[in-house]
């Protein structure tokens, strides 16, 4: 398996679980309320499924979604990236954000060169 593979999968399951979190515990809600996004809570947790299953199924068979889903979570790692700076979190808080971001870019510099 290559790297780019891995980063694919890595990600791609990642996120799934952290959807699914989101529907059988209370953390990742608290988390929305604390950032005062619990109206938006439903509909990020969506798009990060989306994107997983995104990531996933464009790896086999349809590369432009691969590439769809990996820039839109790159992107929606930097919103939360600047959510949680403007909660003035610590860094290692907002590290998970910032590593899912900078794994996703590479993800889609990685497809679109390819």
């Amino acid at each position: 398996m290559s790297i780019y593979s891995f980063c694919v999968f890595f990600s791609g399951v990642s996120f799934l679980g952290y959807g699914i979190s989101y529907f059988v515990g209370t953390q990742m809600k608290n988390e929305f309320k604390r950032f005062q996004l619990e109206k938006l809570g439903l509909l990020v947790i969506v798009l990060e499924i989306l994107g997983a299953i995104g990531l996933l199924v464009g790896f086999w068979f349809y590369k432009p979604l691969l590439l769809l889903s990996s820039g839109g979570l790159a992107l929606l790692m930097f919103l939360g990236l600047v959510v949680r700076m403007r909660l003035k979190d610590s860094l290692w808080i907002s590290l998970p954000a910032f590593f899912y971001m900078v794994l996703n870019g590479y993800i889609f510099y990685l497809g679109s060169n390819q």
